[in-house]
């Protein structure tokens, strides 16, 4: 669609442009800049400590010079491991100022899922915090090739946290343990193991800055339908759009306040909380997981202005007793995305506090934002109209023509968030993209329509996921883990409804005849000992066989059909 076209459309927000340049520069500079023009502004905001930009950008150009020094060169990936804190956000910043590259990693994950992200990614340095250190450290001692880590720099939270006298008063009882706790260094069998602290108070040389526009910035892994999680390969430019393109969505400021709750490892929490509200030179409310009267709290405290959530924490924090304890006056943003907002939900927010949920579209491969609804003209249950530069289209699944207005089909978008392509996979980004009228198009893999005005709706999904909180749960995946049981013969994993978590995770399992004593809670048991907690199905069926087509093949959406006509 063409720039005239969605000015044309009578909600597109009439301050903003259809399509804007992205920065010739590197993320880095977004800090660089908001550090001299607001030396003394905090910008990340910790429980009872406070970062100012100045000593940001001081802490950045520290740990780059380490990375650097460990032999970190241009292009180089390293993982950050981290729950939210300030350390993730710090570590981020430093990578891309050494010119290499973020692979950001679920702080869920075990050692046997983290081993390949090690190994494909071919990391050499990793940094995450003491309570994950020793699941870090495992997963490279259990790689046997060359592609391991050489070198693992570990922080502690309260590296961060407690006032002078060593006071942690400001932290919530419930985390107390976890955030003030100094767990020993693991070992690493073929590598060194560094304090954070010492590397941030090394005396090594920044090396020049020579990262840009199309060089690599973040390799986030995604998973499908097939095989293991695959890279998607986002340059500076990709993110740096949409982290500028959101901030301004969003009537971003410096004065704006963000809560940052959503996960940093997080396509959507990286780009549009954190890395927009660097770009905006606003301040960064970080809570390292998620708590209804925590959130209240410091909302209120710190009189945040902009929260992108998930609706699961609406729906939570709205049930919280303390509710009418918290002064929300001064949110004027409240959004985001991973599934549909109740229409019940959206009424009370709006009724009691006036504030209308805005929902938005996106994937990684796309550095999240594609389809975003106007803040003034939010739509519930709405993907959103094409956001900025973004040119969104629908088409037949099995032609590829261009859909009509109101016509169900594959959403396909292009614009400069577009990654370039899935990570050493040149098969997967072949079928990745499709091209139109001369320019390259990602397929989403969502089914969908255009309604009037611009509106875009999804209706069903071309790829098997599951959507559980706004986590992403790839069947095939869980799938290949499941069989590793020793008493699970098959299994077939699907989704079910579910009235917080919208859907969650159903495994149909055939049990072998040695394990008929087998139980939905052991297979839970062990499934959460081997992988990330929220993969883990919630709901195991025993069966004695699965339907299968001619060729053998498991028929798993005649299983998810029949889920979906029970639930109703």
């Amino acid at each position: 669609m063409t720039r005239q076209e969605k000015r044309s459309w009578k909600v597109w927000p009439a301050r903003l442009p259809a399509a804007m340049e992205p920065p010739t520069v590197s993320l880095w500079d977004s800090l660089s800049v908001s550090a001299k023009r607001y030396p003394n502004k905090t910008a990340l905001a910790f429980f009872d400590s406070r970062i100012t930009y100045a000593e940001l950008e001081n802490a950045v150009a520290r740990l780059a010079a380490r990375l650097a020094a460990l032999g970190v060169q241009s292009g180089d990936r390293v993982l950050v491991v981290m729950q939210n804190c300030p350390q993730l956000v710090i570590a981020h910043y430093a990578i891309a100022r050494a010119n290499a590259v973020v692979v950001p990693v679920n702080p869920m994950n075990r050692a046997a899922e983290l081993r390949h992200y090690i190994s494909d990614a071919q990391a050499t340095v990793a940094i995450t915090t003491g309570d994950l250190a020793g699941e870090v450290a495992a997963a490279s001692d259990g790689i046997e090739t060359a592609d391991h880590l050489h070198h693992l720099i570990v922080s502690q939270f309260a590296d961060v946290i407690g006032s002078s006298n060593g006071s942690f008063s400001a932290i919530p009882a419930q985390w107390r343990d976890w955030l003030t706790a100094h767990h020993p260094l693991p070992s690493l069998g073929r590598g060194a193991v560094h304090h954070w602290q010492d590397a941030l108070q090394a005396q090594d040389v920044l090396p020049d800055l020579v990262a840009c526009r199309d060089d690599l910035a973040l390799l986030p892994y995604t998973s499908g339908t097939t095989g293991l999680p695959k890279g998607c390969m986002l340059t500076h430019a990709s993110v740096m759009h949409n982290a500028m393109a959101t901030s301004f969505w969003l009537d971003g400021t410096p004065e704006m306040v963000s809560l940052a709750v959503l996960p940093l490892f997080h396509i959507t929490g990286l780009v549009c909380v954190m890395h927009a509200s660097i770009f905006a030179g606003g301040t960064l409310v970080i809570m390292p997981r998620w708590d209804r009267d925590v959130a209240g709290q410091l909302i209120s405290q710190h009189g945040v202005s902009h929260w992108t959530c998930i609706p699961t924490m609406i729906i939570d924090l709205l049930a919280s007793p303390q509710l009418a304890q918290y002064d929300f006056s001064s949110l004027v943003y409240i959004g985001g995305g991973g599934s549909a907002m109740p229409q019940a939900i959206a009424e009370r927010l709006f009724d009691q506090f006036g504030l209308r949920f805005v929902e938005g579209y996106g994937l990684t491969e796309s550095a999240a934002v594609t389809l975003f609804n106007p803040c003034d003209a939010p739509k519930l249950q709405c993907l959103g109209i094409p956001f900025i530069s973004v040119d969104a289209r629908v088409i037949d699944i099995d032609t590829n023509a261009e859909m009509a207005v109101g016509e169900q089909g594959e959403i396909v978008v292009h614009g400069p968030q577009v990654f370039r392509g899935y990570w050493r996979r040149a098969d997967a980004t072949e079928q990745a993209f499709i091209t139109i009228d001369g320019k390259r198009f990602l397929r989403t893999g969502d089914l969908g329509y255009q309604g009037e005005a611009g509106y875009f709706f999804i209706t069903d999904r071309l790829k098997r996921m599951i959507n559980a909180s706004g986590y992403k749960v790839w069947p095939a995946e869980l799938e290949a883990v499941m069989f590793r049981h020793p008493g699970i013969q098959e299994v077939c994993v699907i989704s079910a409804n579910d009235a917080y978590r919208g859907e969650t995770v159903k495994a149909v399992v055939v049990r072998k005849p040695s394990h008929t004593g087998l139980t939905e809670q052991d297979i839970i048991d062990w499934c959460r000992a081997q992988i990330s907690a929220y993969k883990a199905p919630r709901i195991v069926q025993f069966v004695d066989a699965l339907p299968k087509n001619a060729s053998g093949k498991v028929m798993w959406r005649r299983l998810q059909e029949a889920e979906s006509a029970r639930s109703q």
